[in-house]
C-alpha cells in the first residue's frame, strides 16, 4: 500500500523539467524506506495525478540507495515493466543537518529588458546554489509576474541549508527569465551573490545587483545592465533543537492538560478511565506518572502546571476547557508529579465531567506564555505541553491551527491517548505521517506534536517509555 506524500509544481510544456520543490524525508538507516516517483502530464486544474492525467513513468527505490549515491539517476518505467521511452528522472539528496533555520528574502526588479513585441515582458526570477563540484542547484523560482518589467515578487522563505548549505560565501546564481506559455523562456540576465553580501539588506538598507546578459555586453559597446535586481528585505530566522535549548543552560517548563470530557466514563463506574479506585491508580494516574517522571527530570524547579478540559466546574458549572485543577487560577503550579496526583484526586469530586473535546484553548494559552518568553530573546525556557486525553478531538482544525503557530516557538507537546478508543485523528497531528498543515494550507515549521497510545507502553520498562517520547 502506497501513500502520497507530496507532489512538486506543474512546469508547462518542458520535456527537461527541473522542479524547484524540496520533499523532506526522514531518513532511518535501520529500516528499509521504499519510495516511489510518479511523473504526470497536468491536463488541468483538478489537482496533479487525478484520472485526467497522462501518467508518463513511474521509478521506485529506496531513501537508503538515494542517500548513498547523493545523485541517483533511473529510468522511468509505464505499467507492466515497460520502459517510458528514454525517459530518466534524477533524485538529488542532501541532509539537512543541524537544521540552523531559514531566510525570509524579498525581491524585485527595475527596468528590466523587454522581450515581447505586443507587451512587456513576464519575469521569474531563479536562484542557483553553485556546489562543490561547480553544479548548479536550483534552490528557489519565483512566480511570473506578467507584463511588467518592474516587478515585485512574493517575499518567500527558504532554509539556509538549501540556500548556500550554511556557508555564507558559498556562490549563487540568481538569472532573470521572461516567460513563455510555450516552455521557451527568453534569457534576460543573471548576476552572481553570496548570503554574506545579501545579509547587507537587512534593516533599512537595500542591496542591487546590475542584471546582465554576457552576449549584449561583448556586443554593444555602452551595453550598461539588461535592468537591476533589488533585495528590499533579508530576515533571518534561527531554529533551535531541543537539546540546543538543554545545554545552553535552559530550564523546561512542564504543563499537564487532563480531558475530563464525559465519554471517559463517571468516575464512580468501575469502566471509567477516571474511576477513583482506593487500591489501585486509575488509568489517567498511570499515564500521569509513566510519563511525567521521564518529563520531570529535565524540569529543575520540579514545579508542574496542571489544567483541566472538558469540564464543569465550580462555582457556576460554566464548561471550561483550560481551568487549573487546583482552582487557583493565580497559580495553577503543583509540586511534582505527586502534586498533580493529589490536585487530581480532589478536583474530579467537584467538577462534573462534560465536553467537547476541545485542546486548541490550552495548546494557545502554553503558547502564549511561550511567546512572551521568547520575546525576552534569552531562551531560557523551554515549554513542553502533556496533553492526556481519551480520544478524537472536537476542534480539530483549531488545534491544527494552533500547532502550526506553537511550532514557531519554544514549545513542544506529547499527547497519550488513554483506554482503547479508535486514534487515528490523533496520528494526524503527529507529523510522521506527512507534514502537518493548518486548515489554509501551512505546514508547521517543525514537528511538534509526539502521539503516544498508552496501552502499546504501559507494560514496558521505563527505557522502552523513554524512546517512545
Amino acid at each position: 500500500q502506497s501513500l502520497q506524500v507530496d507532489r512538486s509544481e506543474v512546469i508547462k510544456s518542458n520535456l527537461n523539467p527541473v522542479f524547484a520543490k524540496i520533499f523532506t524525508v526522514d531518513y532511518y538507516f535501520e529500516e528499509v524506506q521504499k519510495l516511489r516517483f510518479e511523473v504526470y502530464d497536468s491536463h488541468g486544474q483538478a489537482g496533479v495525478g487525478t484520472h485526467d492525467d497522462d501518467f508518463l513513468g513511474g521509478m521506485e527505490c529506496t531513501v537508503g540507495q538515494i542517500v548513498a549515491q547523493k545523485r541517483v539517476t533511473k529510468p522511468l518505467f509505464l505499467k507492466y515493466g515497460k520502459f517510458a521511452g528514454k525517459s530518466t528522472i534524477t533524485i538529488i539528496s542532501e541532509e539537512i543537518s543541524g537544521n540552523n533555520g531559514y531566510v525570509e528574502l524579498a525581491f524585485r526588479a527595475k527596468k528590466l529588458d523587454d522581450k515581447d513585441l505586443f507587451s512587456k515582458s513576464d519575469p521569474f526570477l531563479e536562484i542557483y546554489r553553485i556546489d562543490d563540484d561547480r553544479s548548479e542547484q536550483l534552490v528557489y523560482r519565483t512566480e511570473v509576474v506578467k507584463n511588467n518589467l518592474s516587478p515585485i515578487w512574493e517575499p518567500f522563505k527558504v532554509s539556509l541549508n538549501s540556500l548556500c548549505s550554511c556557508e555564507e560565501k558559498r556562490k549563487l546564481r540568481c538569472v532573470v527569465w521572461d516567460y513563455d506559455s510555450r516552455g521557451k523562456h527568453d534569457f534576460i540576465g543573471e548576476f552572481f551573490t553570496t548570503f554574506e553580501e545579501m545579509q547587507k539588506a537587512m534593516g533599512e538598507n537595500k542591496v542591487q545587483w546590475d542584471c546582465m546578459n554576457p552576449k549584449y555586453k561583448i556586443k554593444k559597446r555602452n551595453y550598461k545592465n539588461s535592468g537591476v535586481v533589488v533585495l528590499l528585505d533579508l530576515k533571518i530566522h534561527r531554529v533551535y533543537s531541543f537539546l540546543d535549548y538543554i545545554m545552553g543552560g535552559c530550564q523546561i517548563h512542564f504543563t499537564v492538560a487532563i480531558d475530563f470530557t464525559a465519554s471517559n466514563g463517571d468516575p464512580r463506574n468501575s469502566c471509567s478511565l477516571h474511576y477513583i479506585n482506593p487500591y489501585q491508580p486509575n488509568e489517567y494516574l498511570k499515564a500521569l506518572v509513566a510519563v511525567g517522571e521521564i518529563c520531570q527530570d529535565y524540569d529543575s524547579d520540579k514545579k508542574f502546571s496542571a489544567l483541566g478540559f472538558g469540564a464543569r466546574i465550580p462555582p457556576k458549572y460554566e464548561v471550561s476547557h483550560d481551568f487549573a485543577i487546583n482552582f487557583n487560577p493565580d497559580n495553577d503550579e503543583c509540586e511534582g508529579i505527586q502534586g498533580v496526583v493529589e490536585s487530581y484526586q480532589s478536583c474530579l469530586p467537584k467538577i462534573q465531567l462534560y465536553g467537547p473535546t476541545n485542546v486548541a484553548p490550552i495548546i494557545s494559552k502554553v503558547a502564549r506564555v511561550a511567546a512572551d518568553e521568547e520575546r525576552t530573546k534569552e531562551a531560557s525556557q523551554y515549554f513542553i505541553l502533556l496533553i492526556l486525553t481519551d480520544g478524537v478531538v472536537t476542534d480539530m482544525a483549531d488545534t491544527r491551527e494552533a500547532i502550526v503557530r506553537a511550532s514557531y516557538l519554544p514549545m513542544s507537546i506529547i499527547i497519550v491517548g488513554v483506554g482503547n478508543a479508535d486514534f487515528t485523528d490523533m496520528q494526524i497531528l503527529d507529523g510522521d505521517d506527512g507534514v502537518l498543515r493548518s486548515p489554509k494550507g501551512e505546514p508547521v515549521l517543525r514537528d511538534i506534536v509526539q502521539f503516544v497510545p498508552f496501552r502499546e507502553f504501559k507494560n514496558v520498562s521505563g527505557a522502552a517509555a523513554r524512546s517512545c517520547l
